[in-house]
């Protein structure tokens, strides 16, 4: 007897606006399509410290709203302008607070797949993969899948 879900299954993708999370989030699609799962397209935000007389200081409170809805935008705009407005699946989107390797990591218990990028925004260029993608592929409670950036 073939196994039968009664909830579509979760495709938890990182994106940050890179070319290579672009090309992450086209892949969980496809995939999510053939398996009839959905998918989970999350960004992470967290407070950037400041330095001051006394030493690191956080931002004053009134930024957080503003950077949550910043990173919401732009994950808005980055999942629309790869996959469309209208995509093949249902895609969920969500930014988190937190570094980006702990929200995929909490994000992806229970999840089908974790799919990443295998460069994203910051680090160093000629890195073969990123410490996200492998900190997620070395730790993540799921199977994870490191798509790399074709350039396309």
């Amino acid at each position: 007897m073939a196994d039968q879900r009664e909830e579509p299954g979760r495709i938890v993708v990182g994106v940050d606006g890179s070319d290579s999370s672009k090309q992450a989030l086209r892949w969980a699609v496809r995939q999510a399509e053939l398996a009839g799962d959905v998918v989970e397209a999350l960004t992470a935000w967290d407070l950037p410290q400041y330095h001051g007389a006394l030493g690191w200081l956080p931002p004053s409170s009134g930024d957080e709203a503003a950077l949550e809805s910043r990173a919401s935008k732009e994950l808005t705009e980055a999942v629309e302008e790869t996959v469309g407005p209208r995509p093949p699946v249902e895609v969920r989107t969500e930014a988190r607070y937190g570094t980006p390797a702990s929200v995929l990591l909490h994000a992806a218990h229970g999840a089908a797949l974790l799919v990443v990028g295998s460069r994203g925004l910051g680090g160093f260029a000629g890195l073969l993969l990123g410490s996200v993608a492998q900190h997620c592929a070395q730790h993540a409670s799921c199977p994870v899948v490191v798509v790399r950036d074709t350039g396309g």
